[in-house]
């Protein structure tokens, strides 16, 4: 799959999901809902992984966490 046809399936489900739902949601519905929409449309969803930072030396496993 082209990075052009996964960019197409992000704005198409985004589209379609902010249709449906409507604005003025927790994150958390939205999340759920993208993420069974890009399955549903061939893409591997991961949700809210822990990204790890460096601060002076220091490594914090759950600096950040990602939707991927």
């Amino acid at each position: 799959m082209t990075e052009n046809e996964i960019g197409k399936i992000v704005v198409d489900s985004s589209i379609k999901t902010h249709r449906e739902l409507g604005p003025g949601l927790l994150e958390s519905v939205y999340e759920v809902v993208l993420s069974h929409e890009f399955t549903s449309r061939g893409l591997k969803t991961k949700r809210q992984v822990p990204i790890s930072i460096n601060y002076r030396g220091i490594k914090f496993d759950e600096g950040f966490k990602a939707d991927k």
